[in-house]
């Protein structure tokens, strides 16, 4: 670990802080309805496309109304992504000539893009025209991240409002959150990108002939339009194979520390959202410093990892210590423009939000820090999160916090002035709780029957443990793999399909229950014996029951992967 690798690690967290109050205050206006600097040029679309899809705005939809218009929303945006890809090799926009996509592998791709998974079994750049890129991928970009912000804002409603029979409309946070937050930002950013030497056109693969006199085809293409968007949405799925790593994605370290803020940001501010709704930012404070606690634990222990490198390599006579010629420590799956500190920090950060996108190969990590983005994920992804999802993730937490605290002092569990009754508390479990069904039970399956282990390419505890981050990234909704899986088989593409399915909606559900529930209560005036849930014991509390539920869920499974593999490494055994 080097002095200057904490500096960057720092920077980044200070600029997160920095962002989250203004861009908390500007989305509490857009979905507000208030009245912004961009309300003169964005204000009469925005009425334009209510006209042309029917929807009063006016009209508060209740928890039913909303899941079912968010359901109905995202099946449709399913069936138009999976026709677009059978119909590829008949559409325009297709200038290398790729076929259509089959069966499995558009069911798979589809559903990744719709639940804002973005986990990707094949090759974009040889596997996906330009218009699926544009039209489908990154369209389901924008859409899947806004509903991911639409559900946390009605969330949010559940806790601001009192005897309120409305948690919000489905439709107009859509759209605003489309028109007003992700889309300026991206036109932005996907300028930046231009400038910085990111690809931005619609020509063919160019053909070069390389030094040695052979033939090499560059494929390139709308790359900066989508790139920005699977960062700031947190999608993470790349137009190239190589995703973050590769230069026409991300060329130097600016766009690298750019990209990574993206991640970040939205998800950050959502918690100054939270805390301007409910009328006191400090609540919002303390969610940010629950997440900021895990993050830092999280990067740290992935930097320590990754610079101490693997033993059984120094015991090679390989040096290993970092000085002005060499990086030090694992670089192995790393690129030389980030260095292990920014590939730690982005490894950490990518799976701290749903994002999935990758600037190193996380297949390459030492056993302790393939830990860490795993670990993140297993969590729900809660640590800043996707956007939305983080935040209401972190909010289910916050009620079972609030419920083991009331049970502490036999007195009925309050947040934000809503007393917490036994429905609440049972919808945060089942949404809790259908995160490691999922994860542990598809990779129970896939470890002993013949159509999972024919995928791993390891055997032992790395080969488990590829299997257990495919389910984990694919449940968290994240998309990042460790690739020595081949997952673009007929199991996988199901298997792996149907965990995104369940992580994704199976929680939302539960969750917009608790938003009507909440909206429908009186608030309760603060007593003397009302818990304090905006200071330093409610922080410690919640990260405590989120550690404790962690790690009784995940440990065994997590002893047979990674911890079995870093004990091996230190005892000399793993080669």
């Amino acid at each position: 670990m080097t002095v200057n690798g904490w500096f960057q690690i720092a920077l980044f967290s200070a600029v997160i802080i920095l962002l989250t109050r203004p861009l908390g205050g500007y989305m509490t206006r857009v979905f507000a309805g208030e009245r912004t600097f961009l309300s003169p040029l964005l204000r009469p679309l925005e009425r334009a496309l209510y006209r042309l899809g029917g929807v009063d705005q006016c009209v508060d939809q209740g928890w039913v109304s909303y899941a079912v218009a968010m359901l109905l929303f995202n099946l449709a945006g399913f069936l138009v992504l999976y026709a677009l890809q059978r119909f590829q090799a008949l559409l325009p926009f297709n200038p290398a000539g790729q076929s259509a996509v089959e069966e499995g592998l558009a069911f798979n791709t589809a559903m990744s893009f719709t639940t804002n998974t973005n986990w990707q079994s094949y090759v974009p750049e040889t596997t996906m025209s330009y218009l699926v890129q544009m039209a489908g991928l990154t369209v389901h970009n924008f859409v899947s991240a806004a509903t991911g912000v639409a559900l946390a804002v009605a969330l949010i409603r559940g806790f601001a409002r009192r005897s309120a029979s409305g948690i919000g409309n489905f439709w107009v946070d859509l759209t605003r959150c489309t028109l007003y937050v992700l889309l300026p930002i991206s036109i932005v950013a996907a300028l930046f990108l231009v400038w910085q030497g990111v690809p931005q056109n619609l020509s063919a693969y160019t053909e070069t002939t390389t030094l040695e006199g052979a033939k090499q085809v560059i494929a390139q293409g709308p790359v900066a339009s989508q790139e920005v968007i699977k960062m700031l949405g947190t999608n993470g799925g790349g137009f190239f194979n190589a995703n973050s790593a590769h230069p026409f994605e991300n060329p130097n370290a600016i766009t690298n520390f750019v990209e990574m803020v993206l991640i970040f940001a939205i998800g950050a501010a959502l918690t100054n959202v939270f805390g301007r709704m409910v009328g006191d930012q400090r609540q919002g404070w303390a969610v940010l410093a629950v997440m900021g606690v895990l993050f830092l634990g999280g990067v740290a222990t992935a930097y320590w990892a990754e610079s101490a490198g693997n033993p059984e390599v120094a015991a090679l006579g390989v040096d290993t210590i970092p000085s002005a010629l060499q990086a030090g420590g694992n670089m192995e799956g790393k690129e030389t423009r980030f260095g292990i500190a920014n590939s730690a920090l982005f490894a950490t950060v990518t799976t701290d939000a749903s994002c999935g996108a990758i600037n190193a190969m996380h297949d390459s990590l030492t056993p302790l820090g393939g830990l860490v983005p795993l670990f993140n994920m297993q969590l729900g992804e809660i640590i800043v999160g996707g956007v939305g999802a983080g935040l209401y993730g972190m909010l289910l937490f916050a009620i079972i916090s609030v419920f083991v605290a009331g049970l502490m002092v036999g007195r009925t569990p309050e947040y934000l002035g809503k007393k917490i009754e036994a429905k609440e508390v049972k919808m945060a479990m089942l949404a809790i709780l259908i995160l490691p069904l999922s994860i542990l039970g598809f990779s129970a399956i896939a470890t002993v029957v013949e159509a999972g282990l024919a995928g791993t390419a390891n055997a032992g505890p790395h080969g488990f443990s590829e299997i257990l981050y495919a389910y984990t990234s694919g449940t968290a909704n994240n998309g990042s793999a460790f690739a020595g899986l081949s997952a673009n088989t007929l199991f996988y593409n199901t298997t792996i399909g149907l965990a995104m399915f369940i992580g994704r909606f199976l929680m939302i559900v539960p969750m917009v229950a608790i938003a009507g529930s909440l909206a429908a209560k009186k608030i309760v005036p603060a007593s003397a014996g009302t818990f304090p849930t905006d200071g330093p014991l409610f922080v410690g509390l919640v990260i405590g029951v989120i550690l404790i539920v962690g790690g009784l869920t995940y440990f065994p499974a997590l002893a047979l992967g990674p911890l079995v593999e870093h004990f091996a490494m230190n005892a000399g055994t793993l080669f």
